[in-house]
């Protein structure tokens, strides 16, 4: 009898030092995490999932051992891990998110796509679902669906930046030129130090045959972010159109200066000779 209640203590003291050394570990890595020293938290996660593969908490350790090896730059084991995650908690919006931006990184559109409307199916209103999703339809040509998902955006929030510009980005692409320059116009005038609007103004601009405007937008561009090698190209595209070959070639020399590879603009070079 004393032999079997010192066998039974014995077991007890184990289980509690196991127990124990889960959340030591677990304590540890999320140390780590904070402290930056991802490679060491990565290592103790993995650890604590070896030495407790049944237990109830290890969705969150692979979820956070997926953002530790994302951090890291390592996106296949990273996808894994959410994946780990997902098959002991498949309704969890935060890592199909996590897991669905990894998947659009490595250009596994689909699967993103899969991931997104999965969390649209659980929280509609979800605005980073269905701003990917939108942006996923617009890659395959489903205006009308991304429409849609831009719309929803705009029904809760209708100051949605980004909403606004993919409706504007959508009627550029139907041919929808002047419904696009208005709501560049209105984008622009809330926001007039952002570069990328002007571009975008540009663009649509040129697509309706306005050069000129489309130069005006090209330069304000270029006085308030100056390193932009981009704004040069496009703006020597115009001075080609217009036959300004000396202005051409200038802007696109200054593009080579910022960066933009010789060899990349040796034809557009060569007509303005």
């Amino acid at each position: 009898m004393r032999r079997l209640i010192i066998i039974a203590c014995a077991c007890l003291c184990s289980f509690g030092l196991y127990a124990q050394s889960y959340n030591e570990l677990v304590e540890e890595a999320m140390a780590c995490v904070q402290k930056d020293s991802l490679a060491r938290a990565e290592q103790l996660f993995r650890e604590a999932l070896k030495l407790d593969p049944d237990n109830a908490r290890n969705a969150l350790l692979f979820s956070n051992l997926g953002t530790v090896l994302k951090r890291q730059g390592k996106a296949d084991e990273a996808i894994d891990a959410y994946t780990m995650a997902l098959n002991i908690t498949p309704y969890a919006t935060a890592m199909l998110l996590n897991r669905a931006a990894l998947y659009l990184e490595k250009g596994l559109t689909e699967k993103a796509y899969i991931d997104y409307c999965n969390v649209i199916d659980l929280i509609p209103e979800d605005k980073e679902a269905r701003f990917f999703r939108a942006y996923i339809y617009m890659q395959r040509h489903q205006y009308k669906e991304a429409r849609i998902d831009y719309n929803v955006l705009l029904g809760k929030d209708l100051k949605n930046k980004s909403a606004r510009i993919g409706l504007a980005m959508l009627d550029q692409k139907e041919g929808k030129f002047i419904a696009a320059r208005e709501s560049l116009n209105q984008l622009i005038e809330e926001y007039p130090k952002d570069v990328s609007l002007l571009k975008m103004r540009a663009n649509v601009e040129l697509e309706q045959g306005f050069t000129d405007a489309a130069l005006i937008d090209l330069e304000a561009a270029s006085a308030l972010e100056p390193a932009d090698a981009d704004v040069y190209v496009m703006m020597g595209d115009i001075y080609v159109q217009q036959k300004k070959k000396a202005q051409a070639r200038q802007a696109y020399s200054r593009a080579v200066e910022l960066g933009i590879p010789a060899l990349q603009l040796e034809e557009k070079m060569k007509q303005c000779k």
